[in-house]
């Protein structure tokens, strides 16, 4: 398998449990009487389980999940309608499905498996794959229905997961023209979605600085203690850690930044380790990118391979661009977690699984 990408990753799992523990300090004093170890075991569980679930899916032939990946996407887009249903609610949106203790995130289940059978759509309508009613209607009927079931509470992860098989479709020789069509939609779908949302349009104006929908109160848009304040604070992470940053555990702006753990664990690494550590880190998901587009998907052995390894390179690697976008106020506050680096499960879980199918298509690189 590949090596680089293989110790980009323990890289980042590493780097996470270190700034996890730093950045979960105040979270923990305040939910768990400061037991800051309990919740770095926690995280260090599930880095494991990723890992290992890495390991299990690096060595089960692709070809093999691919056959599964339409009957795991139905599965997918059910679990997805039922959250809606009876999902649990934070942040005025239903993201998670409860099982006793457990809660599952289904658009991480959700956005593999479209990966997975978007990629053999590609490989089985090569042929015609510019006809727009034999490949494009097939082909955008399963990407509009996941995409229009993640975007209802989650629309930054919706996006994402929408520019990443449009890579795919651009590779895979899609019409050009039809691609650009799905951006027109989908740009017109969101504004559909964020003025039905007050919380979503108030992050887009607070961002741009321009009040742009009737369902948004300036003074709340535009206050620096209200939807300014996560981007605020971030930045003043950053500055803090200037170049070297002011050391491991020194973090002030963990106490004030809302899920510094998770939503802005950039923030905290630049301010910990300084704008060296910030690139160092970035740099791990530039060689994946890298290695991921230039060696495995350009030497795939197969259409499929291909297809695999540029939708799985493209979607973790916008994870982290966008997730450090959003600490260093260059694109409006999301959720995005930062691959293997955030605390997070399903979502740790999911890259666990997309990787390792990445590594098993190396192994068939010559």
């Amino acid at each position: 398998m590949d090596k680089f990408v293989l110790w980009s990753v323990l890289l980042l799992s590493a780097v996470g449990i270190v700034a996890v523990y730093s950045a979960i300090a105040y979270f923990a004093a305040t939910a768990s009487d400061g037991n800051t170890e309990r919740f770095l075991f926690r995280h260090s569980f599930r880095v494991a389980i990723a890992l290992l679930v890495m390991g299990v899916f690096s060595i089960i032939n692709y070809h093999f999940l691919a056959k599964l990946s339409k009957i795991v996407l139905i599965v997918a887009i059910g679990l997805l309608v039922l959250t809606q249903l009876v999902g649990v609610v934070s942040g005025g949106a239903a993201r998670w499905l409860a099982f006793g203790g457990l809660q599952l995130q289904p658009s991480d289940l959700a956005r593999v498996a479209l990966l997975l059978y978007v990629s053999v759509l590609l490989t089985q309508k090569q042929v015609y794959i510019r006809s727009f009613s034999r490949a494009f209607v097939p082909i955008m009927v399963w990407i509009g229905i996941t995409i229009m079931a993640i975007g209802v509470s989650d629309l930054s992860t919706s996006l994402v997961v929408l520019t990443a098989v449009m890579v795919m479709c651009f590779v895979g020789r899609v019409n050009v023209g039809h691609i650009a069509l799905v951006g027109v939609v989908g740009l017109f779908l969101a504004y559909i979605m964020l003025l039905t949302s007050p919380q979503r349009a108030a992050r887009v104006e607070s961002f741009v600085g321009v009040k742009l929908f009737p369902n948004t109160v300036a003074e709340e848009v535009f206050d620096n203690q209200d939807e300014g304040y996560q981007a605020k604070q971030a930045l003043l992470a950053i500055a803090n850690g200037g170049l070297t940053g002011l050391g491991p555990g020194k973090s002030a702006q963990r106490d004030f930044l809302p899920a510094p753990y998770n939503d802005f664990i950039f923030a905290i690494i630049a301010e910990e380790y300084g704008v060296v550590g910030a690139l160092a880190l970035l740099f791990l998901y530039v060689l994946i990118l890298f290695r991921g587009l230039l060696r495995i998907a350009r030497h795939a052995p197969d259409p499929l391979g291909l297809f695999l390894s540029v939708g799985i390179v493209i979607m973790l690697t916008l994870y982290g661009f966008v997730h450090a976008g959003v600490s260093s106020n260059l694109l409006p506050v999301t959720g995005l977690p930062l691959p293997f680096v955030s605390y997070g499960g399903t979502s740790m879980l999911a890259n666990g699984v997309m990787i390792g199918i990445l590594l098993n298509i190396s192994r068939h690189v010559e």
